[in-house]
């Protein structure tokens, strides 16, 4: 395993995902993150400010460009979120801006913590790329950035595969769930 200290680039962003040819998969099992990145939507969400699906303009951001130019090369992206209930104030603004994600083509399901007690789970969020590497999302207490480890380990592989099927099958589309 290699790591790597603090929060990837857009660019560091643009090259794992560039480098998946049939898919990448996110697991996510935090109620709360402060990813300095997201302080201002964060803010402005707090001070009731919703996105006008309406008006794409008002919202795209870079990162749901290249979701987009992911899923137009064919990339299945998805995302699955364990989430405990009654959310968190994170949870419920993480839902909100999800739905730009959906837009952008990501696939969201969300799981209540509940019903993933019986999955085996590794101990940090990842992403899966292509079914062969991990990276693993290492965060503070606090919930920023503390670095990430890339893995191609085949029996962590496993791991992680096996953990995000469990929870896409048990999971609720976005569309399909209201946060409790």
């Amino acid at each position: 395993m290699s790591w790597r200290p603090g929060a990837p680039t857009f660019d560091e962003w643009a090259q794992l995902l560039g480098s998946c040819e049939r898919s990448a998969v996110h697991l996510e099992m935090r109620d709360g993150y402060a990813v300095a990145a997201e302080n201002p939507m964060l803010a402005a969400w707090r001070a009731g400010h919703r996105y006008d699906l309406s008006d794409e303009g008002s919202w795209w951001r870079p990162w749901l460009s290249l979701i987009r130019d992911t899923t137009r090369r064919g990339v299945a992206v998805r995302r699955a979120r364990i989430v405990s209930e009654p959310v968190s104030e994170y949870i419920r603004f993480e839902y909100d801006i999800s739905t730009t994600n959906i837009i952008a083509g990501e696939q969201g399901r969300w799981l209540p913590r509940r019903r993933a007690s019986a999955i085996a789970l590794p101990g940090n969020d990842f992403w899966l790329l292509d079914g062969r590497r991990v990276q693993f999302n290492h965060f503070t207490g606090d919930g920023d950035w503390a670095g990430v480890e890339e893995c191609d380990d085949p029996a962590v592989v496993q791991l992680c595969t096996a953990a995000f099927e469990a929870v896409w099958a048990a999971g609720i589309d976005h569309d399909a769930y209201t946060p409790a």
